[in-house]
């Protein structure tokens, strides 16, 4: 490690994730059933901090586990967007995904979220060199940083951000409902009763969140999948829509998972490549620059095709 990254890792390094998990708020099922995944994302955050030269980084990354991999370059992203941010005269964010994060720029982008969540900078002011498209799962990821890191402001207060647009609060909670799953501890009964007691406009993101969440980073069977599928009521096409977001990740980076093609198979009734393939053809030909931002558009797309009864989005016209 160099000198900088020692000093980078004393400065802003994460000290003891599980301290984190073990916080009021947090249910105690959350630990066992995570620690792989907080253990990949601060490895990926502090291995960019130690040294974020490409060569050196890149081999550390992909030597962490494939299914955990996507974690490790969401900690990657954390790390370089908050380096860019702290010495911007360098582009290291951009200059990864370009080049060797452009498979996992889904999970790197969520990591710029969390950044600019622990540097306190609005999400909406470094959307301009990012993915005209993707560059919003920034505001997921901070929503999931502040979901996480202050859940009883967030799930038991279920504050408001009201310092985002309206537009960024809504995919700020797509986020809430990400960490809403992990904070949970994949317990299906409390994670749906948290979700209860949200105003219904706020409801349909965070069961977009569950279904990402689950479906990326497992945590429960086939037999919670389905109480979680059944608990959603309405917002099905909310929970499929997110379990096909986590298979289009996994898809383009070459990491499947079981955890995946089982709540893609659960929530969409597709195999999860199929489910990934939904979200590619729904983003062909968005309209980038109008006055909805073709993140939202690519959205309405893809929720349109789960919001069809299942039988019928299976026919040949469908």
């Amino acid at each position: 490690m160099s000198a900088a990254g020692t000093v980078r890792k004393l400065v802003i390094g994460i000290q003891s994730e599980e301290s984190v998990f073990r916080r009021p708020g947090f249910a105690p099922e959350a630990w066992p059933r995570f620690q792989p995944v907080a253990h990949s994302l601060v490895a990926g955050y502090h291995a960019t901090l130690e040294n974020c030269s490409l060569p050196v980084l890149v081999p550390r990354l992909e030597a962490v586990a494939p299914e955990l991999r996507g974690f490790a370059y969401e900690g990657a992203g954390m790390a370089l967007a908050a380096l860019d941010v702290v010495a911007p005269w360098r582009r290291r964010l951009q200059e990864f995904v370009d080049g060797p994060g452009a498979a996992h720029i889904y999970p790197v982008y969520v990591g710029v979220g969390l950044a600019l969540a622990r540097l306190k900078r609005r999400p909406e002011n470094h959307l301009a060199p990012l993915d005209p498209v993707l560059g919003w799962v920034i505001a997921d990821g901070y929503g999931f940083h502040e979901g996480f890191f202050a859940t009883r402001r967030h799930f038991a207060g279920r504050a408001v951000p009201m310092r985002l647009s309206p537009y960024t609060r809504r995919v700020f909670d797509q986020g809430l409902g990400r960490a809403l799953w992990f904070s949970g501890g994949a317990v299906v009964d409390r994670i749906v009763a948290t979700i209860d007691r949200f105003p219904p406009e706020r409801q349909a993101e965070l069961w977009s969140g569950i279904g990402l969440a689950s479906a990326y980073g497992g945590g429960t069977d086939r037999a919670g999948l389905g109480a979680l599928h059944t608990a959603a009521g309405p917002y099905r096409a909310q929970l499929a829509r997110g379990a096909a977001t986590a298979a289009m990740g996994r898809v383009q980076a070459g990491n499947s998972a079981e955890h995946t093609d089982l709540a893609c198979e659960v929530f969409c009734g597709l195999p999860a490549g199929a489910a990934a393939g939904v979200l590619d053809r729904a983003r062909e030909n968005l309209p980038v620059g109008g006055v909805e931002p073709a993140y939202e558009v690519w959205r309405q797309r893809s929720l349109a095709h789960f919001s069809v009864p299942r039988a019928q989005a299976a026919t040949p016209d469908g």
